[in-house]
């Protein structure tokens, strides 16, 4: 029986080896662990990458939605509107400036956010839209633009799973009019550690969030502002852009399996496939089916060599950090995700021939129940 991986993170290091271990050998050589070169060239790389003007870097993928919260000066007394479903990340970066979440419905078909929904969702409070692009899928976010024109209002793309992701021909990161990116591992543009970025095209919230992460200060010694440390780490930066140049043909091979799954598993008793927006392309970072009979289906799969994940089991609302305050909503598209989502491997160490087999076995495995 052969068994396949859910996720290698190691499949990047072997594929770069050699790109990866001299860009070490030129951070270490240059004796800046802070900042400088490596860092600032990833900044630029990476903010034309998603056609941006401008990327920081910071210390995490929470961090990027936390510092562009506060720069706005967003807290207490305002609104954000958040996915009800979406990894906890999102909420967490929302509360954390004390302002009240506004839980909105998932999409049933892409399983991300209702748009419609978050725009019947914006009152006189509301002062953020925290778009997720969930698994990969981008979110139509014109929409939310056309709605917040001319209001105190930021639209904030939370980008984590996306990186490169497209709609409209134009790359997730540059459809609000800010994102932030996680570079955890695990994702389709993943460190060795942690790390995230910022990209914007607006200079003065660029200005504010970096000053944000160095302790409210843009000159040494001169504090403008009650700052924290978060900042990208030009090691980590300096594996970024050697993995950048790597990220579409990885990003090819994810589409692949993606193509193989879609075909091969259409039409499926009770299994629901990964919905896609008109005129957008999803880099998968995730590929989330749901079955009434998840964990039997999981099971099995396990049986046969096939790991599988659940991306995410607790809806955020009913989870110990914000039951209290939310747990009272009735959210039942959201939950009903959770109940039934199983996440199939994907990535780039997936052959052509692993995607078939995975499918061929998922295929026996939802018959035979």
């Amino acid at each position: 029986m052969s068994s396949y991986s859910f996720l290698d993170v190691g499949f990047t290091y072997r594929s770069l080896k050699p790109e990866i271990d001299a860009a070490y050998a030129r951070v270490m050589d240059s004796g800046m662990y802070i900042g400088g070169r490596a860092l600032t060239s990833f900044e630029q790389s990476f903010a034309t990458y998603c056609q941006t003007e401008h990327c920081v870097g910071v210390g995490n993928g929470l961090d990027a939605l936390v510092l562009p919260l506060r720069a706005h000066k967003i807290g207490p007394g305002d609104e954000v509107i958040v996915p009800a479903n979406t990894f906890i990340a999102t909420w967490l970066a929302a509360a954390r400036t004390g302002a009240t979440l506004v839980p909105v419905e998932a999409d049933p078909v892409t399983m991300g956010l209702d748009v419609q929904a978050a725009i019947a969702a914006i009152t006189p409070r509301t002062r953020a839209i925290l778009p997720v692009h969930l698994y990969g899928t981008p979110v139509p976010i014109q929409p939310l633009m056309d709605a917040v024109e001319g209001r105190d209002i930021v639209v904030l793309e939370d980008a984590a799973q996306a990186h490169g992701a497209e709609i409209g021909n134009r790359r997730v990161g540059a459809l609000g009019h800010a994102a932030g990116f996680s570079f955890y591992p695990g994702k389709n543009l993943g460190a060795f550690g942690d790390a995230g970025a910022l990209v914007t095209s607006s200079l003065e919230l660029a200005d504010r969030v970096r000053m944000g992460g160095n302790y409210g200060s843009h000159v040494k010694y001169d504090h403008q502002e009650q700052g924290g440390n978060s900042r990208l780490d030009p090691l980590q930066a300096a594996f970024l852009s050697a993995k950048l140049a790597r990220l579409d043909d990885w990003t090819a091979r994810r589409r692949a399996t993606a193509g193989i799954y879609l075909e091969m598993l259409e039409g499926l008793p009770e299994l629901t496939l990964p919905g896609v927006p008109p005129h957008s392309l999803p880099v998968w970072h995730l590929f989330v089916i749901r079955h009434p009979q998840r964990d039997v289906l999981r099971a099995r799969l396990l049986e046969r060599g096939v790991p599988t994940a659940l991306h995410y089991p607790i809806a955020n609302h009913q989870s110990g950090a914000f039951r209290a305050e939310y747990g009272h909503l009735a959210l039942p598209v959201t939950e009903e995700i959770c109940r039934t989502c199983l996440s199939l491997p994907i990535g780039p160490h997936l052959s052509r021939e692993d995607a078939t087999d995975i499918a061929g076995i998922l295929r026996d495995c939802v018959l035979q129940i």
